[in-house]
């Protein structure tokens, strides 16, 4: 009986100090007119300028990456992929990519 009472002890014990936490990360689509991209240094404050409404505007947490994930080119516009996530969500790519790599070998 004590053994009982004891596993039930630990296995609440586990339960009541286990915390999930949050990981953000998220996928925004942002663009800019392709006419104010005379060079590298333009295309460069292009995308700064862009990530930096989408940071200022439509993200709520505090994040620790932004990459870009894909460019094209669509008329007039230049349309980027930013990939936006914090620390879990850093985290969370890690151990998918990790998982992926393990189910193709």
């Amino acid at each position: 009986m004590k053994t009982l009472l004891a596993a039930t002890l630990i296995g609440l014990a586990t339960v009541t100090c286990a915390t999930s936490a949050a990981a953000y990360v998220v996928a925004v689509p942002a663009s800019f007119p392709a006419d104010v991209v005379d060079d590298d240094g333009a295309l460069d404050a292009a995308i700064d300028s862009a990530v930096d409404d989408v940071l200022s505007h439509a993200i709520a947490f505090s994040p620790t990456f932004v990459t870009v994930q894909t460019a094209r080119v669509v008329g007039d516009r230049v349309y980027i992929l930013l990939l936006i996530g914090d620390s879990e969500g850093e985290k969370l790519l890690k151990k998918l990519s990790d998982g992926a790599e393990k189910t193709t070998n």
